[in-house]
């Protein structure tokens, strides 16, 4: 069965172009105001709809379109709702895509322009109806993609990830260490026109500079010392799929100027290579840097910025994230138990106030490891704050501020991984989540001095 689709337009010529250009891939019904157009919706239930703002009585009013528009959400909230509106009427268009509408095209409409973006909406309407089957039940406002939270800043970040996921263009994810930029990335691939290729992930910061040109684009056979045979990169691999670069921040600018160049002409050379190599493949970056800063400093290029910063999406702090803490950790206590043979483990409350109390300076992966570890190693069947060792230091509330506490904790956490792993550098900042060089700076910050053996780690 072809899909369903209800075009809404009171110009009787432009349904039937409409009809005659939509009708070999889509199943079109045709209405011409609000009545005869909710009485279509109503009957076939349509999962997309083009709706032109100026319907009768009033066709030179927007008023009439909004208000069909709104009925339609009120009967099925998953619609999307595609607004037709007359060239210099982007107010119109603005304030119905506030009001819930998927998209908007300016008349005369582009055919071409309007199949690619019907063919979007339909996909993320049957991805969306595919996620509800699969799992049993409706996206809720706390689950999305394997991505927890109830959270106003959460819930913006699920909304935008939905709105980007449906084009190619480049994504940018910003956020701290541990606040779950994979997680997004991968949410924006599954949701994709890529979802059926591979979703291919590299940290640009935890490989060392002289591999990580290789890493990316790949080799010829003897392009160096030890390159025995062709090797393809990861940019390679990705193709028809996504690419994730995380840790944006640390790339070298020498390699800045070879992935720019891929982002405008789709194009690699292996390294040694002189074969141009067709790459179609959505990057999604993500970093921990400020990087307008980094680009004032001259450190990051002003043009790949402005390249992977089509779509900007933030990913919120942890601390910030009040409603969600305790959400997350019942979450993860439910997973790591059910994994351990412990179901029927459980918080103490004093263990919860901790939580609540816990600046979390690791964010969410700091909570992950915390109680993945409490419940490896409880005894008990409920899991305590020492299990968590989320014990306070006896005056310490009293005494340190909010920063004071952050940089005790940090520094104790660093101490810690660079004890357990013997000074080695490399295997604490995988522990911690950074990379090697936010390491380096966040042991100048806190005064932990570098030993001579880790300074040539790697």
């Amino acid at each position: 069965m072809k899909p369903k689709l209800l075009i809404v337009d009171d110009d009787e010529d432009i349904r039937s172009q409409m009809r005659w250009a939509m009708g070999e891939d889509y199943d079109v019904i045709l209405a011409e105001d609000r009545l005869s157009a909710l009485e279509a919706f109503r009957t076939h239930r349509p999962a997309v709809a083009l709706l032109d703002l100026g319907l009768p009585p009033h066709p030179g009013n927007p008023q009439e379109g909004l208000a069909t528009l709104s009925a339609f959400l009120g009967l099925d909230s998953a619609a999307k709702v595609i607004i037709i509106t007359g060239q210099g009427e982007r107010a119109n268009a603005l304030q119905a895509i506030g009001a819930g509408a998927y998209d908007f095209l300016n008349k005369p409409v582009e055919m071409d322009v309007l199949k690619t973006l019907l063919k979007r909406a339909f996909h993320v309407a049957d991805l969306e109806r595919e996620y509800r089957k699969s799992n049993g039940k409706p996206d809720t406002d706390e689950v999305f993609e394997g991505m927890i939270g109830s959270s106003l800043s959460m819930r913006e970040v699920f909304n935008s990830i939905r709105k980007v996921a449906a084009s190619d263009a480049p994504v940018l994810i910003l956020g701290e260490s541990g606040t779950g930029k994979e997680m997004a990335a991968l949410a924006i691939h599954r949701r994709s026109l890529k979802k059926d290729g591979p979703f291919v992930a590299i940290n640009c910061g935890a490989i060392p500079e002289t591999l990580l040109e290789s890493e990316l684009f790949g080799h010829e056979k003897g392009a160096f010392t030890g390159a025995h045979a062709q090797r393809i990169g990861r940019i390679e691999s990705a193709a028809g799929g996504t690419l994730f670069l995380d840790e944006m921040g640390e790339l070298p600018l020498s390699l800045q100027v070879k992935l720019l160049r891929f982002l405008q002409e789709k194009t690699i050379e292996r390294v040694g290579g002189r074969k141009e190599i067709q790459i179609d493949a959505r990057i999604v970056a993500a970093t921990n840097v400020h990087l307008q800063k980094a680009v004032a400093e001259g450190k990051f290029r002003e043009d790949l910025y402005y390249r992977l910063a089509v779509v900007v999406i933030k990913l919120p702090p942890f601390r910030s994230r009040e409603n969600d803490i305790r959400l997350l950790a019942q979450a993860f206590l439910k997973r790591f138990a059910s994994q351990a043979s412990k179901p029927n483990l459980a918080f103490e409350p004093e263990a919860l106030k901790a939580i609540d109390r816990h600046p979390w300076p690791g964010n969410v992966r700091e909570l992950e490891n915390r109680i993945k570890r409490a419940v490896i190693m409880s005894d008990h069947h409920r899991i305590s704050a020492r299990d968590l060792e989320l014990l306070d230091v006896p005056g310490a509330t009293q005494t340190a501020n909010l920063r004071e506490a952050r940089e005790s904790l940090e520094r104790e956490m660093v101490q810690s991984a660079l004890r357990k792993h013997g000074g080695k550098i490399t295997s604490a900042a995988v522990e911690l989540g950074v990379s090697r060089p936010t390491l380096y700076e966040l042991m100048d910050k806190l005064g932990i001095i570098r030993e001579k053996s880790s300074a040539t780690d790697s």
